[in-house]
């Protein structure tokens, strides 16, 4: 049996009721902190823009929901957008060790399909956490691999996932559901070159994969056919985006777990807008900071950082001293440290403008040389040396990022954090019914109350 096969059996006898309550409330909490994330993401200039592109590619013409005020579109369109917001500002969760930006392509994916459908809470779901778990694995068959060569696994990967999750969330049959992940694997992409220059597109790549996973399941029921072999075949996903003669056997072996093992408990939720690589070193910073450490004692500071990391937050070194744009500063190791040590905080505001000449000047400060014998992907660790303009130098490390397993997030942290992104755009009564909704999911007969709180924009 094609791993495909094996992954569209899952997805059309999965039973949301055959799910371990944890398993279940995890979910919900996963897909409410991306709701959250999207919703902030609405309200900042750049992302704004993207409303109005949305509604030139799907138009007006379907039920699907786009976050920020942006209604009645095509399931594609709203797949579109709401993934490309969830993604924008970097605050979406992450499996760490597979390096996959799930929620972003889940959540965009099964919200919209079971709009346009009409179904109720436990399908969307079903489908958000079929998806999470597919791309996982996809993540796990070849970990770093994908970034390697070029490859956002959370893209390439995402169409397989936004496949799985309308396959799920539109009652697919089994043959059409192979299909549909064929189809979508066909037409899978994602590149790292926006690292470059600091472009923007990153942020359409889980949103693109959503769009391709709903429109793949379309054309599926509608009768075209995918190659049953398109993860593990001669020029499928894995020989195209992993070239790792070894990742077909892995992924053979993560699905004989497929529906009794669940990772999605084990996906870190993200505490600060910037890219994950950057969090235990800025957990880092702030324990010099609690200890006294200011821009005034500052004299350099050296970040030790796991070599796999480096292409995107640290080269060039100069550029992520100084970034292109407040977006690309989301990357700069050296920014985003500088920034907490001059404003005391990361916050969505602090990417939403140009960046600012007096972090960029403190940034300039650091220095960066490659980690010895580090864990990467299966721990984000940092280590910072601090040499004080007294001549004192202070060390501090963390083992891992805040949010993997061993280092959860406390529920209230993620329910405080939804309710700040969300109260920047919805009122304080529509964003405590997003959460209600949301938490009450699985026992929706429809998805009414979701989709009025969401559409209720505005102060």
């Amino acid at each position: 049996m094609t791993t495909a096969r094996r992954i569209a059996c899952f997805a059309t006898t999965l039973r949301l009721d055959e799910v371990p309550a944890p398993v279940v409330e995890a979910a919900k909490l996963h897909l409410l902190d991306a709701l959250g994330v999207g919703l902030a993401a609405s309200t900042v200039p750049l992302s704004q823009r993207w409303v109005e592109a949305a509604r030139r590619i799907g138009g007006n013409t379907g039920r699907s929901t786009g976050l920020g005020g942006s209604n009645g579109l095509t399931a594609t369109a709203a797949a579109l957008l709401n993934g490309s917001l969830i993604h924008s500002l970097e605050f979406d969760d992450t499996h760490t060790r597979s390096v996959v930006h799930g929620s972003a392509v889940a959540a965009s994916a099964a919200l919209a399909a079971a709009e346009e459908a009409g179904s109720d809470g436990g399908s969307l779901l079903a489908g958000y956490l079929a998806a999470w778990e597919v791309m996982i694995r996809l993540g796990l068959s070849a970990p770093g691999a994908f970034q390697a060569n070029g490859f956002q696994i959370s893209a390439v990967g995402g169409a397989i996932g936004g496949a799985v999750a309308a396959s799920v969330v539109g009652q697919l049959g089994e043959a059409a559901a192979v299909s549909a992940i064929g189809i979508a694997g066909s037409q899978a992409s994602g590149l790292m070159e926006f690292l470059s220059d600091g472009s923007t597109v990153k942020a359409l790549h889980p949103g693109w994969a959503a769009h391709t996973g709903i429109a793949a399941a379309a054309l599926a029921q509608s009768g075209m056919t995918g190659p049953a072999s398109i993860l593990e075949g001669r020029f499928g996903f894995l020989a195209a985006f992993a070239r790792d003669p070894e990742a077909a056997g892995r992924l053979d072996r993560a699905l004989d777990d497929l529906g009794t093992v669940w990772h999605l408990p084990d996906a870190a939720f993200k505490l600060y807008p910037c890219c994950h690589y950057i969090h235990p070193f800025l957990e880092a910073l702030q324990d010099l900071i609690d200890g006294g450490l200011t821009v005034e004692t500052l004299e350099s500071l050296i970040c030790e950082v796991p070599q796999p990391e480096a292409p995107l937050i640290c080269e060039p070194w100069e550029r992520r001293q100084h970034p292109a744009s407040g977006y690309d500063g989301k990357w700069g190791l050296a920014y985003c440290l500088a920034a907490l040590l001059v404003d005391g905080r990361i916050d969505v505001d602090t990417f939403a403008g140009p960046p600012a000449p007096e972090i960029a000047s403190v940034a300039r400060r650091m220095a960066w040389r490659p980690m010895e014998g580090h864990r990467f992907p299966h721990r984000f660790e940092a280590a910072l040396e601090a040499r004080l303009t007294d001549g004192a130098v202070r060390r501090v490390r963390v083992d891992d990022v805040r949010g993997a397993p061993g280092r959860p997030v406390a529920p209230d942290a993620v329910l405080a954090k939804f309710a700040n992104n969300a109260g920047r755009t919805l009122t304080t009564d529509a964003a405590a019914a997003v959460q209600a909704a949301v938490l009450g999911l699985d026992r929706a007969p429809d998805l009414g109350p979701l989709t009025q709180a969401l559409r209720a924009t505005g102060q």
